[in-house]
């Protein structure tokens, strides 16, 4: 029996029984996993009340099957990030950001860069209020983590370069130039700008999300583009992007 153990960010919890749970967690070294918790809700030693959405522990489990599922053994509290349940924006959007994780990401494959950037996100939301772009952000850089990304820089159909001050944006694809353009019909007009704004915004570490400040046109112009690729790979469409969608530019 293998035994493992590494820092997790705790996704879901589904009571099972008058005392187990069944845990989907995202972990630093395994990637997305679910497991069972035996007598979880009782055990003050193993597990103390650290199994709660959005909190972020140290966890360790055994790869003993119980229906598919790892087994849980003992759980350590690192943060339990209580500044996120300070208002509801600020709950749905980290929320969010951890179903669409789920979402994009194949289970019990480590994605460390991932893991990075999603506890960077649920420590920005504990200090300041939900926003557009921190959204935006989220999502571009996922996007770009899970081999997603669009061409933002050149024609993704031909590789000439941009120049007209409105571009035409293929899904999934990426920006084209006017003469790739007239053949696709799916297409989105944009402003060069906001292309040039979603390029500069992935060449900034993925665990930065302070400081960021995007304009009317360039979040509205951004939505475009960022919702139908994310909506294009989701394995499941989270439940809380009817929420979200009451804050969008």
């Amino acid at each position: 029996m293998l035994r493992c153990s590494s820092p997790s960010i705790i996704f879901r919890i589904l009571f099972y029984g008058e005392a187990d749970l069944i845990v989907t967690f995202f972990s630093q070294n395994a990637g997305l996993l679910r497991g069972f918790a035996h007598n979880a809700r009782r055990s003050r030693r193993r597990f103390g009340g650290t199994l709660e959405p959005l909190a972020e522990v140290d966890l360790s489990w055994s790869d003993a099957s119980r229906g598919g599922l790892l087994t849980l053994q003992e759980a350590q509290m690192q943060f339990l990030h209580l500044g996120l349940r300070r208002d509801l924006e600020v709950m749905t959007l980290a929320s969010y950001g951890c179903e669409l994780v789920e979402a994009l990401c194949a289970e019990g494959e480590p994605y460390p860069e991932i893991f990075a950037m999603l506890h960077a996100f649920l420590e920005h939301l504990e200090r300041f209020p939900a926003s557009p772009e921190v959204r935006l952000l989220l999502e571009l850089r996922l996007l770009s983590l899970c081999g997603y990304a669009p061409r933002l820089s050149a024609c993704c159909r031909c590789g000439a370069p941009l120049t007209a001050e409105t571009v035409h944006v293929d899904i999934p694809g990426g920006a084209l130039c006017p003469f790739c353009a007239r053949s696709m019909l799916n297409r989105r007009a944009v402003s060069l700008v906001t292309l040039g704004t979603l390029f500069r915004s992935l060449q900034v570490p993925f665990t930065v999300f302070d400081g960021f400040h995007f304009g009317t046109q360039t979040l509205q112009e951004a939505r475009l583009i960022v919702t139908p690729l994310v909506r294009h790979h989701l394995r499941f469409v989270p439940k809380s992007l009817a929420l979200m969608g009451r804050s969008e530019p």
